[in-house]
């Protein structure tokens, strides 16, 4: 019924208001009234019937209704003859039909702006462009009802546009020769094996990191990284004279050395903790970066570390975060091979097993950003942080997913997931986050987290290490197009901003969920995060979380600072900023928390 009235409906363009560097047009979807040519007016027949060229400029009215939805990117012109190239913003505004809701309209709209800008359909010209959106417009988007294109020159250069500074970018371009031509920033984000990385002394640093405090043998680096036993201990040799690594077990292993490395106490057991001292809150991180952040928010320190040969090393840092005692350690390896699934289970089991008077687990450090591409209030962006907390009447926090293996009549379209949720018996630590996000919503200056931040900052940085906020401009936001191919576009913008200020996180409140298959591919990640509300995806931390629910523990959080949009282990550029701000907004829970009754 619907197809059979949209065939009835004229697409019809009209041009808009005009600048010195911009153009508006609008393309409107109306009943089929104009039938005959008119000056100024052309009406298209045969193949193109329905499609109607309003050539009076700002012939309509505003339309009373506010936009719906908008998305926005940048394309490059290349005049051929003079080899300048032209940056220039184009926007898409969105108006919809009434039947559609308001949470199929972004599917909607980012399915029509995939088929717009496929990189090797990608119109070669301005007629093309606004040729594409209207037939678009009329065979497959009938709920459409209007859309305004804001086509803004934002400045012209000899040099070819830049390179993001992701790995694995690439340059679409569509043109021919002899005529302006468009060239499409676009990147290929594809998973790199160990083996496509030359070993460096960096490298192996990040690996000795990942392991700790478990020791990495000279032939395991070897191993992982397909190189020669001799190139690997010469690079490790430097990392030692530079103080970053240290050897154990006979010399035959390297491990990090950690801030106030004079301090940490090696024991075969942990030593007994007076009652007074016992931790009544476990914090667990997985990255070197994340215990580092956390171990910045705590004051007077003692850390111990248990080497093995056999099995998972411990690191107990405990200390004070306001009037509570923590206990902080890191997982040795998260994931789903059987490796780290044993490990990070029972490093759990043992962390709560040693301090049998914790109450509360907060799992801290980074995670992957869940994009809105049409809704700045929905929007996270790099920096922000994610805290886990259901949405009603759901009561789950955290959510590990499987595709399920295509069946006979399944499609990518209609993908089904299998699942598994937790949810914790209370809701304490997440009530408290809503409080702490609802204090600022009224008053900014109530952000107690970003003066954790600023004192983390310049606390590591004494150290040697640097957490401070990368700069804006590297928080690039791509749209998939299927396959390998993405386009970069503009993150959403509104009059509020969602309380966003420069410079400084937004906290949101969702569930937070995990699994490879779905989280590394855009459209399933998507798709997924579309159906059940997530906010952001992480490393698979569900056997974690398996192992605080098994130990009977009724009360714990996921804090997730956004390093990247995947699962938070991509962009090494924001990992140490996205720890610092997850892990300041987790010592703003804990301050916020009345002692128990045994303290």
């Amino acid at each position: 019924m619907q197809e059979n009235s949209s065939q009835q409906d004229q697409i019809v363009m009209t041009p808009g208001k005009r600048t010195a560097n911009s153009t508006i047009i609008m393309v409107e979807r109306r009943p089929m009234a104009i039938k005959d040519e008119k000056e100024n007016v052309h009406v298209a027949g045969g193949a193109h019937k329905g499609i109607v060229i309003n050539k009076n400029s700002v012939a309509t009215e505003d339309d009373p209704t506010p936009v719906q939805l908008s998305l926005e990117f940048c394309v490059y012109l290349v005049n051929a003859a003079t080899n300048i190239h032209t940056k220039e913003s184009r926007q898409l505004r969105f108006w919809f039909k009434e039947a559609v809701s308001e949470c199929e309209q972004p599917k909607v709209a980012q399915e029509f702006f995939k088929k717009l800008v496929a990189p090797f359909e990608f119109p070669r010209d301005y007629v093309g462009f606004i040729k594409k959106i209207m037939k678009l417009m009329q065979q497959d988007y009938p709920t459409l009802r209007k859309i305004e294109v804001e086509l803004k020159q934002l400045g012209q250069s000899s040099q070819p546009p830049p390179d993001t500074a992701k790995r694995g970018t690439i340059l679409l371009s569509v043109g021919v020769k002899g005529k302006s031509s468009i060239e499409v920033k676009g990147m290929m984000d594809q998973d790199v094996s160990l083996t496509e990385i030359e070993v460096t002394s960096t490298r192996l640093l990040e690996m000795i990191e990942s392991a700790y405090p478990n020791p990495l043998s000279v032939s395991e680096m070897a191993r992982q990284t397909q190189s020669e036993t001799q190139k690997v201990s010469s690079l490790l040799a430097e990392l030692q004279a530079s103080g970053l690594v240290k050897t154990v077990n006979g010399n035959e292993s390297f491990t990090r050395v950690v801030r106030n490395e004079n301090k940490v106490k090696v024991v075969k057991q942990m030593p007994k903790i007076v009652k007074a001292k016992q931790p009544t809150i476990a914090i667990i991180t997985s990255q070197y970066c994340e215990k580092l952040a956390v171990d910045a928010m705590m004051d007077d320190q003692e850390t111990f570390v248990r080497y093995t040969t056999v099995g998972e090393s411990n690191i107990y840092t405990l200390g004070n975060i306001g009037q509570h005692r923590v206990v902080c350690t890191k997982l040795p390896t998260v994931g789903h091979t059987r490796e780290a699934l044993i490990a990070s289970g029972s490093t759990t089991t043992r962390l709560l097993g040693t301090f049998q008077a914790v109450e509360f687990v907060i799992l801290v450090g980074v995670g992957g950003g869940v994009p809105h591409y049409t809704d700045h209030a929905r929007h996270v962006r790099l920096g922000d942080v994610v805290v886990s907390s259901p949405i009603p009447p759901k009561k789950d926090i955290y959510t590990y997913c499987e595709l399920e293996p295509v069946k006979e009549g399944q499609t990518q379209m209609n993908p089904v997931y299998e699942t598994k949720s937790w949810a914790p018996p209370t809701f304490l630590l997440q009530e408290i986050s809503a409080r702490l996000k609802a204090q600022v919503e009224d008053d900014p200056t109530q952000a107690v987290w970003d003066k954790y931040i600023t004192e983390g900052i310049s606390k590591l940085s004494k150290d040697g290490v640097n957490f401070s906020r990368p700069p804006e401009d590297t928080d690039k936001l791509y749209m998939s197009l299927g396959g390998s191919d993405v386009i970069e576009v503009t993150h959403p913008t509104g009059s509020s901003e969602n309380g966003r200020q420069p410079g400084k996180p937004v906290i949101h409140l969702g569930p937070i969920a995990a699994g490879r298959q779905v989280s590394k591919d855009d459209q399933l990640r998507q798709d997924f995060a579309a159906r059940f509300g997530i906010l952001a995806f992480d490393m698979e931390y569900d056997a974690v979380i398996e192992s605080v629910y098994g130990n009977r523990k009724d009360s714990y959080l996921i804090v997730r600072g956004i390093a990247d949009y995947k699962d938070g282990s991509r962009k090494k550029d924001w990992q140490p900023y996205a720890s610092l701000a997850a892990a300041a907004f987790t010592k703003a829970v804990i301050c916020s928390m009345n002692l128990s009754n045994d303290d």
